[in-house]
């Protein structure tokens, strides 16, 4: 592999989590999950956005940060890493979720740290539609997700797109997954391995081969 350090980032739902830890295995790797249970914050944030969100946004800064700084000191050439997420994603959330002023402060402390960070060799960003991102979030059952705000979910997505089209950090391999189901049919797997392995610079679209499953 090429790629020794690979992020796999998307909107909520989309199934960043699932498809890290199969790239992960399959690569001989090792899989690097971000803790978004462990925010305590995070269920009060979905109840009362407005006053939850600062804290909500700041713990998850932080977490991500020390997880990275802890990434950056290990020998990412020893074998592939796989990461479910990518750290400037955290400014997606916070240009979203929080007021002026609060992001005024957000920012300030995200400049110290973000410069920190070891960039991924490559970016994979997975997109769904709407429908397809609400069926998965109520399919794994969270309780604080249970009354999840669908026009919040418009909103991160649009966001995740504006932020990919402008994005040129690294190689980008971008993958629509409404029809695509990289759990339980292998052969969606491995293409998109296949692909990964050839994937050198610039902004690509997995486009899968023709969909030979029972009808």
């Amino acid at each position: 592999m090429e790629h020794r350090y690979i992020a796999v980032e998307g909107p909520i739902g989309v199934g960043k989590t699932s498809l890290a830890k199969l790239l992960a295995e399959r690569l001989s790797g090792r899989p690097v999950l971000e803790s978004v249970e462990e925010n305590p914050f995070l269920p009060a944030f979905y109840k009362e956005p407005a006053a939850n969100a600062l804290k909500t946004q700041l713990f998850f800064l932080l977490s991500r940060y020390q997880q990275q700084q802890a990434l950056s000191q290990a020998d990412l050439f020893a074998q592939v890493t796989v990461s479910d997420y990518v750290f400037a994603k955290d400014r997606i959330f916070a240009t979203l979720t929080l007021s002026p002023d609060e992001l005024g402060l957000y920012e300030r402390v995200y400049a110290a740290l973000g410069p920190r960070v070891v960039q991924p060799d490559l970016v994979i960003y997975l997109q769904a539609r709407q429908d397809v991102l609400l069926q998965r979030i109520k399919r794994r059952a969270r309780d604080y997700e249970r009354h999840f705000d669908a026009d919040y979910l418009a909103k991160l997505a649009r966001a995740y797109n504006d932020f990919f089209f402008h994005y040129g950090d690294t190689p980008l391999l971008v993958i629509n997954t409404s029809d695509i189901d990289f759990v339980h049919n292998e052969a969606d797997l491995d293409n998109l391995v296949s692909v990964i392995r050839k994937m050198r610079k610039g902004v690509h679209h997995y486009l899968p081969l023709a969909d030979t499953r029972p009808r």
